[in-house]
């Protein structure tokens, strides 16, 4: 589903320049549930940009889907990104004018979904999260957990081939953060790709496998 090959990554600030990923081969299959992990500035979050098509590598390729996405336009990697992948942040990133049945709509209707049918989906996806009873809510009137189920939902329902998650449980309590898990973990059973990125090691190893960053490069790459 991903394969990365001599993947680079430099940041240039003037005269200062930052190697922050150093030549990464690096493969993903369908249906994996893959948790990346490093302390902070090893090089994981940026990875996660490149492998979703967030950011340009400096050098290297990225493979997805047996599409060469380095010979894509911005304009293509727009559409690629619309159409295959769903994204989880930890911020949430919900629109806060929009209530929970919108935000879920959202990218449905731009994908051409007509209206009743991407909120009828939206409604659908977002009873089987147990979110039925705040369909009208504002995300200002949800808790930090709801919302992140609210985002999960949008994530998937137009049921990407990939889900991409950056540290989804960062900002919730444990129980939250559980229930979170869990969603990941019965998304991974009906066979959903997911890469996320996660500073807890208990959640981390929820995946069946279990790659670590440190200083640019893979280190460690394990069934969990």
């Amino acid at each position: 589903m991903i394969e990365t090959k001599k993947l680079v990554k430099t940041f240039v600030d003037g005269d200062k320049i930052t190697p922050v990923l150093k030549g990464i081969d690096f493969k993903v299959n369908d249906g994996e549930f893959v948790s990346i992990m490093g302390r902070s500035g090893a090089g994981k979050s940026t990875f996660l940009y490149q492998l979703s098509l967030l950011d340009d590598p400096t050098d290297g390729e990225v493979i997805i889907d047996g599409h060469d996405t380095h010979t894509m336009t911005a304009e293509q990697k727009m559409k690629f990104r619309l159409m295959k992948f769903g994204y989880v942040f930890q911020d949430y990133a919900l629109l806060p004018e929009l209530t929970a049945l919108e935000n879920v709509a959202l990218p449905l209707l731009m994908q051409g979904h007509k209206k009743h049918i991407a909120y009828r989906d939206a409604r659908s996806a977002l009873d089987r999260a147990g979110l039925g009873h705040r369909l009208d809510n504002l995300p200002s009137q949800l808790s930090g957990g709801e919302q992140q189920r609210v985002s999960i939902v949008r994530a998937i329902a137009h049921r990407p081939k990939i889900l991409f998650a950056d540290e989804p449980t960062a900002n919730l309590d444990n129980q939250s953060s559980m229930i979170i898990m869990d969603i990941f973990k019965d998304l991974h059973k009906e066979g959903q790709t997911i890469i996320m990125v996660t500073h807890e090691e208990p959640f981390a190893k929820l995946a069946e496998r279990l790659i670590r960053f440190d200083d640019g490069n893979i280190i460690s790459d394990k069934k969990n």
